[in-house]
């Protein structure tokens, strides 16, 4: 485990009880797809949130949060984001957010990144998430994750973005 990673989780922490939001923390193994996240955490797939970051066209990084069960349609996010969107490359990803890609959560990063949000993540009660670790989650209500986005310094566009 990085001291990069071990940062995004403190503050992902500390916004969180900064803002009073019930959270469960919780430690298992380390995960790598959404898949094996939902059957460590004993969750359903489609309550995780997966969050992508994205190359905009000649404009910097940008993050998409789609539920774990979909994947990022890169042409809706780009009509979004006001241009050509497509992944990052892992470098980027860490340099960006402190985070290894398959780690990377919705907020907390290093530099806050604009953010579009999938409506259909909000459609569960609660929402789950890796702490910037493969090996560490976190658990809270979907109704306070915009909450939690706008107050990493975020900014959030909720847009449907799947595919």
């Amino acid at each position: 485990m990085s001291e990069k990673t071990t940062d995004v989780e403190e503050r992902i922490i500390s916004l969180l009880e900064r803002e009073d939001i019930d959270y469960k923390r919780l430690t298992h193994e380390p995960v790598f797809t959404s898949k094996q996240a939902s059957e460590v955490r004993g969750v359903p797939l489609h309550t995780g949130v997966k969050a992508m970051v994205l190359e905009r066209e000649g404009d910097g990084l940008i993050l998409a949060l789609v539920p774990a069960d979909h994947r990022v349609d890169l042409d809706s996010v780009g009509r979004c984001a006001g241009g050509e969107v497509e992944l990052a490359t892992p470098d980027d990803v860490l340099e960006v957010t402190g985070c290894e890609i398959g780690s990377v959560p919705p907020f907390g990063h290093k530099k806050p990144l604009e953010t579009y949000l999938d409506p259909e993540v909000m459609e569960n009660e609660i929402v789950n998430f890796n702490a910037g670790r493969h090996d560490v989650s976190v658990e809270l209500s979907a109704e306070d994750l915009p909450l939690c986005i706008r107050s990493s310094g975020s900014d959030l566009t909720v847009e449907e973005i799947k595919g």
